[in-house]
């Protein structure tokens, strides 16, 4: 069985107060790391930013807001389709603020997503090799 997935999404980028603009993002799973989700947003072929996210707070995020640090998630309604609104907070600012940016992404995508991570590591059967992980950290130091 494949422990990779892999799909990439057409989303809507917001920053500040200018309008949506679509973007691409890249969503990555890997089974070496069974509760993570890789997220590379690009634009014009370059890459804006990488972000990992709790596999589980991704899911939770579909239903109900959560998260209250660098990843905040919410479910929204636009009528005709439901959006997961995942806001990304950021560096500090020469100002004393933070950059943020808020992706708008259709939740059906990601449910289809998800569902495809669940077929490669369930959801409560995700496993870490403590001693590999251990060794990792010392190794980074």
């Amino acid at each position: 069985m494949n422990s990779l997935v892999r799909k990439t999404l057409v989303v809507q980028l917001q920053t500040g107060g200018a309008d949506r603009c679509p973007v691409l993002a890249h969503l990555s799973y890997d089974a070496a790391d069974p509760f993570a989700l890789t997220v590379v947003f690009s634009h014009d072929g370059r890459v804006l930013a990488r972000w990992s996210l709790d596999r589980e707070m991704v899911r939770e995020g579909l239903a109900r807001p959560v998260g209250v640090g660098d990843v905040r998630l919410r479910p929204e309604s636009r009528g005709v389709w439901d959006e997961l609104r995942v806001e990304l907070l950021g560096d500090v600012r020469p100002d004393g603020g933070r950059h943020r940016a808020v992706v708008f992404v259709w939740a059906a995508a990601v449910e289809a997503f998800l569902r495809e991570t669940h077929a490669v590591v369930r959801p409560g059967k995700e496993e870490v090799d403590v001693d590999d992980f251990l060794a990792e950290i010392m190794a980074e130091g």
